[in-house]
């Protein structure tokens, strides 16, 4: 397996930014990287709850995707398992900080050659991410 992680400090609370993740209108605005916008059909923010969405790339590609919540804790943890091609497990975590909030991404691949395949896309693209995550916890419409 191939992990890619990274930490971002974002001035926000962990309950602050726990919430971008609870309604499913702030998710879809903020979720994935930079240029990508989304539409999700189903969002059960629950552990073992469904999320099926398509991803749209600035290019006009659609990318569909599967996920299950397997594990969440408010204002501390959630954990994705991505369950449709390409297979990872997320991993979120929220600790308090001076300046707001530590969070922690971890992204663990099960195929490893995949994962050395698109490490050039998925290290940017999770920074993007996390952009976009603190940008919808500071109230900037469409998450920057």
């Amino acid at each position: 397996m191939t992990t890619f992680a990274t930490t971002r400090e974002i001035l926000a609370t962990p309950e602050q930014i726990f919430a971008a993740f609870t309604d499913p209108q702030r998710l879809e605005r903020w979720w994935g990287p930079a240029g990508f916008t989304n539409t999700f059909t189903l969002c059960e923010f629950r552990p073992g709850g469904r999320w099926v969405y398509t991803m749209h790339g600035p290019n006009g590609g659609k990318h569909p995707n599967e996920s299950v919540f397997a594990e969440i804790e408010p204002a501390a943890r959630v954990v994705i398992r991505h369950v449709s091609s390409p297979r990872y497990r997320l991993t979120i975590g929220l600790a308090a900080s001076p300046a707001g909030t530590t969070v922690s991404w971890e992204q663990v691949f099960e195929d490893s050659a995949f994962a050395e395949r698109v490490r050039h896309i998925v290290v940017p693209a999770n920074e993007q991410n996390l952009d976009r995550l603190a940008a919808e916890v500071k109230g900037v419409p469409g998450g920057a």
